[in-house]
């Protein structure tokens, strides 16, 4: 070991294998919110492909913690139920934010158009499929739940959608005195309905003639 005090007053700088192994342990200290945060990303996609792949009915929080590496007591830090993992795990694929702002063309019907085109093949993608029915049967009977769905994910998606048509009711294209959360309505339920219920294929000349009737309904 040698010691190095050539600045006089300085605290003695130390060297040798003693130091270097010092330096290796500050080094290799973990940092715990890097850890935590790693550990979150695991359990969400632990839960998005255990949901794919047994179903929300047999997923348990056990099953996600032993795919993620934690122990369960991890996952009840952050969430409550198995319901709100997986929620937040499909959240994170398609997290709305904050200040979404969808497409203007400045024609309101082919913006709409493409707008419930990608959610039919959203609906229809057999990877979001099945993980979204089993979230929204589970967010029927958790009012909980629902209140979480409705406030990070439907809320700020469903205040764009407004944004949007109120553009269009500037530009003349929607009549002024249309309210818009009824506007919604119209055009999204007759969709989910039948995707909830299977009644009818998913396509993209089902979504137009959605679009289509609703615009009649709506236009000055």
């Amino acid at each position: 070991m040698t010691i190095d005090n050539t600045d006089g007053g300085a605290e003695p700088r130390r060297s040798g294998p003693g130091a270097e192994a010092a330096t290796g342990r500050a080094a290799a200290k973990p940092n715990p919110s890097r850890r935590s945060e790693q550990s979150r990303r695991a359990i969400l996609t632990a839960a998005r492909e255990l949901v794919a792949e047994l179903g929300f009915a047999k997923l348990t929080i056990e099953a996600i913690a032993a795919r993620a590496g934690v122990g369960k007591q991890t996952i009840y830090r952050w969430w409550g139920s198995k319901g709100e993992v997986v929620f937040e795990a499909f959240l994170a694929l398609s997290d709305p934010g904050e200040g979404i702002v969808l497409p203007d063309t400045g024609d309101v019907e082919t913006d709409l158009r493409f707008l419930m085109r990608e959610t039919v093949a959203e609906f229809a993608d057999p990877a979001f499929e099945g993980p979204i029915r089993a979230l929204n049967a589970e967010i029927i009977n958790d009012p909980k739940l629902a209140r979480l769905y409705h406030e990070k994910m439907a809320a700020p998606v469903d205040e764009a959608k407004k944004e949007r048509l109120r553009s269009a009711q500037r530009a003349g294209q929607i009549a002024a005195d249309v309210d818009l959360d009824l506007a919604l309505e119209l055009l999204y339920a007759p969709l989910y309905q039948r995707w909830l219920l299977r009644s009818g294929p998913l396509t993209e000349e089902y979504a137009d003639s959605l679009v289509a009737l609703t615009l009649k309904a709506l236009r000055p």
